[in-house]
């Protein structure tokens, strides 16, 4: 589809998206989701203060983060606000690298027209920057592998559509469902959770063999840690697919240590969860048996701390499956502050209008 014809640019921006592209609630014209001061101040203003002209900017406090939500914002505007072509709009680029206090957006226009978006603006900038901002920080540290999104079920399936866009932004495109892949046009993937091996009674094997015969034109990627024994089971089920299996993705709770260090000293590490000291020996026991090919996957709690302990370490791990730190929300805060009325420099004490050479003028109608 055309709308979702998103790539990357040489300088690793984005395209210009529209008001199609985006799925908005009817219920924002009607001020379901907008904070209750703005309704009563655009009816104020409205009765009193009709036609002055305000610019109101939108910034944020932390260095080194991805921008997100931009085109969104935009096409809030453009959708919702009355007679949006008589608005001028300044913003960066969605996947821009910013810093604390630069304005991202500037709106320029009659207050009553736009003003009452200033939340809802607020609140997509926050949370599409979190996202692209958290994964940038992944990809900072995995050293070129593959990272898998597993964020869906960290949060309201709401979210999905535009964590997902956030988390094509920053770099990532595989994602877990069709929701968040949308932007792109591409679709989730998967192989098996572990409700599958539950319904077999524990035996991952039929699993497999359930999968293959479901989906016979996709190798397996088997999920060993059901049993809390992931080198057994991983050789189990690679002398059983052969070629047939692609991967063995280990999840193991940190609140469980796996049965291969029943046996061993574990005074010198922590043999919690999905540790690297289990993973060398997967390894191991995979290639020792000539199972070379199989990839390692894994996730359970993986944040840019964990997986650079595990790259400085040089753990054999081919993919991460990343979810809960991609949706931690406390990453960026936006705030939107009126700071010029009607061609004069006005904010509240310590805010000021920040220039910034770096905004670009946003058309109406967007071009494509």
């Amino acid at each position: 589809m055309e709308e979702l014809e998103i790539k990357l640019k040489e300088a690793g921006k984005i395209k210009r998206l529209t008001n199609k592209t985006f799925c908005f609630p009817e219920e924002i014209g009607r001020g379901f989701y907008t904070a209750n001061y703005f309704l009563k101040s655009k009816k104020i203003v409205h009765q009193f203060l009709k036609g002055h002209i305000v610019t109101e900017q939108w910034f944020q406090r932390r260095d080194d983060t991805m921008v997100c939500g931009l085109d969104e914002a935009i096409a809030l505007i453009h959708t919702f606000a009355n007679k949006p072509e008589d608005l001028s709009i300044e913003a960066l680029n969605d996947g821009d690298i910013i810093q604390a206090n630069e304005p991202v957006l500037k709106v320029t226009g009659r207050y009553e027209d736009f003003g009452f978006l200033e939340s809802l603006i607020d609140g997509i900038l926050a949370r599409r920057s979190s996202v692209a901002t958290n994964v940038r920080e992944v990809l900072k540290v995995v050293n070129g592998k593959n990272v898998f999104s597993m964020a869906d079920r960290q949060d309201d399936y709401l979210t999905q559509v535009g964590d997902g866009y956030a988390t094509y932004v920053a770099g990532i495109a595989k994602v877990s469902t069709d929701a968040q892949a949308h932007w792109y046009g591409g679709k989730g993937v998967g192989t098996m959770p572990h409700a599958l091996i539950q319904i077999n009674g524990g035996d991952i094997l039929k699993a497999c063999d359930m999968y293959l015969a479901s989906f016979p034109d996709e190798k397996v990627t088997a999920l060993i840690d059901y049993h809390n024994d992931v080198i057994t089971d991983g050789l189990k089920a690679a002398r059983h697919l052969k070629q047939k299996l692609a991967a063995v993705r280990v999840d193991t709770s940190k609140s469980m240590i796996d049965h291969y260090f029943d046996d061993k000293d574990t005074s010198g590490f922590d043999p919690h969860g999905v540790c690297k000291e289990l993973i060398f020996a997967l390894r191991a026991a995979l290639d020792k048996e000539g199972f070379n090919y199989v990839k390692i996957v894994v996730s359970s709690g993986f944040n840019p701390k964990k997986i650079k302990e595990f790259e400085d370490a040089h753990t054999p791990v081919d993919t991460y499956g990343v979810g809960s730190y991609f949706v931690i929300n406390d990453t960026v805060g936006y705030t939107g502050d009126l700071v010029v009325l009607d061609g004069s420099e006005e904010a509240k004490e310590g805010r000021h209008n920040y220039p910034n050479s770096r905004l670009e003028t946003v058309n109406y109608p967007v071009n494509r």
